[in-house]
């Protein structure tokens, strides 16, 4: 019976990349980037050849969060080894390992006087250690030249090993977010290689530590309201304190296609819902992305 919902939902899925896409609700519409702080951000950037995931990722708030000064960093490259359905990030073979990007990164940091920083990184399955002694060379260098600036690390899963989440968890940054992006029955079909109950796991791996843990996931997939608070009771069961809830946009026509486009009085039942379900943050809203409104994560 699963393997009946599953070949269903794929074949509706594949057909509705053909039909007409959804035309873009009023409440979807965002501004375009301009401002002083927007400029510096962006030369910043530039000059010292970082990748961010506002860029990569076509990010609906960048125009926001650059504007008041502050960026999302992506680490080891801009080419992802993975290639999820949602996801616009490049696919294929990524270049070497820069040994030097901590320190760049932790003096661009600097130069942005950021106050709270969020790093996030493509997926690295080509590395034996997939990243890690990266992140955690990236978050120590930044402690070490702005020691009062935060850091929230969204990190891949690392395929499960403890071992490795382990060296994220002690470079001691403030929030870790790993994201479970869709609810349990699509995730086969959003996600290439990343698994629902994987992703928990290393989840319940980062709260065990202590460490703030946070998880996002998107709408407008297919997936049904009570898949959604599902989805909520599975990460309060490992342990996770900080949610963040989107709308899926489309970013090019070769991508999973939008289904719905949820309403802001839906995501405002979410919050309310996750609020009493026990989450200390529950960012819902349209707009909302991974690292929306971060700096108030911490609290």
């Amino acid at each position: 019976m699963v393997r009946k919902e599953a070949s269903t939902l794929q074949t509706d899925m594949e057909e509705k990349r053909t039909n007409t896409i959804l035309r873009k609700p009023e409440w979807l519409k965002t501004k375009v980037p301009a401002g002083k702080s927007y400029i510096q951000v962006r030369e910043i950037v530039e000059q010292h050849n970082l990748h961010t995931i506002c860029t990569s990722g076509h990010c609906p708030n960048m125009h926001e969060c650059w504007g008041r000064g502050t960026a999302t960093l992506m680490i080891l490259g801009d080419v992802c080894t993975r290639s999820c359905g949602f996801c616009n990030v490049k696919t294929g073979r990524p270049s070497a390992v820069d040994w030097k990007e901590p320190e760049r990164v932790a003096e661009s940091v600097k130069l942005m006087n950021l106050k709270h920083c969020v790093l996030t990184s493509v997926d690295r399955d080509d590395l034996k250690d997939g990243g890690a002694e990266i992140w955690a060379m990236t978050i120590r260098a930044i402690k070490e030249r702005c020691p009062e600036t935060t850091i929230e690390t969204l990190i891949p899963d690392f395929d499960g090993k403890p071992e490795l989440i382990a060296q994220v968890i002690a470079a001691k940054p403030e929030v870790i977010s790993h994201n479970i992006e869709t609810v349990r029955r699509i995730t086969p079909w959003v996600r290439s290689r990343a698994k629902y109950d994987l992703s928990l796991s290393v989840l319940q791996t980062i709260a065990a530590s202590g460490i703030i843990t946070k998880s996002g996931i998107m709408l407008g997939l297919g997936e049904t309201q009570a898949e959604v608070l599902e989805a909520m009771d599975d990460l309060r069961a490992v342990g996770v304190s900080v949610l963040t809830i989107g709308q899926y946009l489309q970013p090019t026509q070769n991508h999973l296609p939008v289904k719905e486009f949820v309403t802001p009085e839906v995501f405002a039942y979410y919050e309310e819902q996750g609020l009493l379900k026990g989450f200390r943050h529950v960012e819902s809203g349209p707009l909302v992305r991974s690292s929306y409104k971060a700096e108030k994560h911490i609290l």
